[in-house]
């Protein structure tokens, strides 16, 4: 089903204008990818907020293996972010040619696909100028093993979260891995911490809203695989994306 209705207008919040608060279900359901962002620094008092939150995530046994370290505008930071912006760019070049964003749809420059290409374009200096970046670590305490990613990427959605409700957003990326040696050394990263992601963070330019993804009813079975219960439907009013994997897809309008 489609919503009718326009989509908001993409206004950024004035600096000082009072916040609104966000209820938990709203927050989980129109947290955005922020990848544009204003010059208006973020807090002390936003930080700690925002690390408050992220550390009230799960982990396995209670470890807590998480780390922050938070880049501002200190020398290291500079060069830190500097080397984030570089690997999205080397990320983005290989991207945009293996998913053919300049093929099919991305000619349309109305379509999300071009519309997500013009983003990815513009992302890189805004990680250079982002006013924080985010790098969550891990401490590794055993061998590596699947199950370590719940003792540390819950936090990070957290800790978007929780920039949601502060007025601020940001978006999680992994452009620290083709320069982690680097950052290590800038950084002075002790061997043992991995190094997890990396959150840039900033007062909007753009808003929050409701997230498309494709219909409920894809990602749901019961009792045996393949099996979507006659329950499993999007609140009135959803509206969906045509992108997502391949296999079984609902007909949008």
């Amino acid at each position: 089903m489609s919503d009718p209705r326009p989509p908001a207008p993409r206004q950024h919040r004035p600096e000082g204008a009072p916040r609104r608060e966000v209820e938990l279900f709203e927050g989980l359901t129109t947290t955005r990818a922020i990848r544009r962002y204003s010059e208006e620094a973020v807090s002390d008092q936003d930080l700690a907020a925002i690390l408050f939150a992220a550390t009230r995530a799960p982990s396995g046994s209670n470890r807590q293996p998480w780390r922050f370290l938070v880049l501002r505008d200190d020398e290291p930071s500079r060069q830190a972010k500097l080397l984030l912006a570089r690997a999205a760019r080397e990320i983005w070049v290989q991207k945009r040619s293996r998913d053919g964003y300049d093929r099919g749809s991305g000619l349309d420059p109305d379509s999300p696909k071009a519309r997500m290409a013009q983003s990815m374009e513009r992302f890189p200096e805004a990680i250079e100028t982002a006013p924080v970046v985010i790098l969550p670590c891990f401490l590794r305490y055993r061998a590596p093993h699947l199950s370590d990613g719940a003792s540390i990427y819950p936090c990070c959605q957290n800790l978007l979260l929780a920039a949601r409700a502060r007025g601020l957003g940001g978006v999680m990326t992994i452009f620290q891995l083709p320069v982690e040696a680097e950052l290590r050394e800038v950084l002075e990263v002790p061997d043992g911490v991995e190094l997890a992601a990396a959150i840039p963070l900033g007062h909007p330019l753009g808003a929050h809203g409701p997230v498309r993804r494709r219909p409920l009813r894809e990602f749901v079975f019961e009792g045996r695989w393949g099996e979507t219960p006659a329950w499993a439907e999007d609140p009135p009013g959803t509206r969906y994306t045509r992108a997502g994997p391949p296999g079984h897809r609902t007909p949008i309008d």
